[in-house]
């Protein structure tokens, strides 16, 4: 399966700024894309980077500077638009967002077979975003702005698409805040983790909360 990783290359993780430099952002965020296609790849599936600006990676990388809704929808266009068609159908296409620091090859599979069950089938994200989805309507197009997830599921029954949610903590973790490293040193597995214990950022348990600090 076909699927779109949408990568800013302009001032990455901006809200991260207050414990991370702008090159150590540019880095963080090159090694949660590259977890994110690890997962894809070993998933079975076909990464395909929608990127802001060039971006140095073995996958295949289309460069669209438009707003992230503007640039999805011209994807989904081109990849389930009439033109795209075969035999009447076409073929299923996901979007998996590049900062999902959690996401492992079972769950992005996860997603994958609830796509092949369902016209649109999409992971939910804390605070109501849109993270991940697959989708095979010809109609389906997204709209990013505020609660998407709830938006997407009202697109989705107005074209009349079946629609599917995919309840997944891996997935739903997207890391935008400082406290989203938490997250990532608790259940994460793979070189954004990794680059965090390496630029010195622990676990810190404090009366039953916990934080992240950096030694």
């Amino acid at each position: 399966m076909e699927v779109i990783v949408p990568f800013s290359t302009d001032r990455p993780k901006s809200r991260l700024s207050d414990v991370l430099s702008p090159e150590e952002r540019r880095e963080f965020a090159r090694t949660m894309l590259d977890d994110v296609l690890d997962a894809v790849d070993a998933a079975g599936g076909d990464p395909r980077i929608l990127a802001t600006d060039a971006v140095d990676v073995d996958s295949p990388v289309t460069v669209d500077d438009r707003p992230l809704t503007e640039a999805v929808n011209a994807a989904l266009d081109a990849r389930l638009g009439a033109d795209s068609e075969r035999d009447g159908s076409p073929d299923p296409v996901a979007v998996v967002m590049a900062d999902l620091a959690l996401v492992t090859p079972a769950a992005v599979d996860r997603l994958f077979a609830a796509g092949r069950d369902a016209d649109v089938a999409m992971a939910p994200g804390r605070g109501g975003g849109t993270n991940a989805f697959v989708a095979s309507h010809p109609e389906f197009r997204v709209d990013y702005h505020g609660a998407s997830y709830l938006d997407h599921r009202e697109i989705a029954a107005e074209v009349g698409a079946d629609f599917a949610a995919v309840d997944s903590h891996r997935l739903g973790t997207d890391v935008d805040e400082p406290a989203d490293l938490a997250e990532v040193l608790i259940h994460g597995e793979g070189r954004a983790a990794a680059w965090l214990r390496e630029a010195g950022f622990a676990l810190d348990a404090d009366e039953g909360r916990v934080a992240v600090a950096r030694e």
